[in-house]
């Protein structure tokens, strides 16, 4: 079917302007994301519950976390968020080449993270500090500069750092996986942009999938002090 001036191709039939199409994409990702302030809203709070209540227990199993590579991922991320926007900016200026030339390098920014957190992931599994039957814990608090109260005599205090570590695979492995799906997303808009699909005048996917991205940062810009840092004062 051919289409007019005044019904470009990239406009679905049950939209009447290109305008009204992008304003419906972006109340749609809005509310997306909305939901996705609560999803992960509701995992900041229990952290926190736990956290106050478990401090000491919390304050030694992140000691067991790499600050430094917490920090390297965080850099990683907001680098990620440039490149991104970067995409977002040749979408509207219709530069194909340019979409496809910054998103390419958001995925491997994206790839190095992930990369990265797998390995922090090894490492926990070989140190046994995976929540379930194999979780062997040995408290050794000289360690670690963290105040030691009379809770670390408690019998339970190993199940309050397995509690603390299954807070840290929920919530990182959530995040990973939003982060998985951006690159599908991401591929998805390579082979739009090699087909020709967006323009200065339709860009809409490009700015939607980068709004996604930056609220996958933004979750992580919370995960790295409420994991990494909690011990230290």
């Amino acid at each position: 079917m051919s289409h007019d001036a005044s019904h470009p191709a990239h406009l679905a039939h049950h939209f009447d302007s290109p305008e009204q199409q992008n304003q419906s994409s972006s109340l749609g990702m809005w509310l997306f994301l909305a939901q996705e302030v609560m999803f992960f809203g509701g995992l900041f709070v229990a952290y926190a519950v736990y956290r106050f209540k478990y401090a000491d227990a919390f304050a030694v199993a992140s000691g067991h976390l790499s600050l430094f590579w917490g920090a390297v991922n965080t850099v990683v991320l907001i680098c990620s968020s440039l490149t991104m926007a970067l995409a977002v900016r040749c979408g509207q200026l219709g530069d194909k080449r340019g979409i496809i030339r910054y998103v390419v390098a958001t995925m491997i920014l994206a790839s190095v993270f992930l990369g990265i957190k797998g390995l922090e992931y090894a490492h926990k599994y070989e140190d046994q500090l995976v929540p379930g039957p194999q979780f062997e814990y040995v408290p050794d608090f000289d360690s670690y500069s963290v105040p030691v109260t009379a809770e670390t005599a408690d019998p339970n205090f190993a199940g309050h750092v397995q509690l603390f570590y299954s807070f840290y695979f929920v919530m990182t492995g959530l995040h990973a996986l939003h982060m998985v799906i951006g690159l599908g997303l991401m591929v998805w808009l390579i082979v739009k942009a090699a087909k020709n699909h967006f323009s200065s005048e339709y860009y809409t996917p490009v700015e939607m999938t980068g709004l996604y991205w930056h609220f996958v940062d933004i979750v992580w810009i919370f995960l790295f002090p409420l994991v990494y840092l909690v011990w230290r004062h």
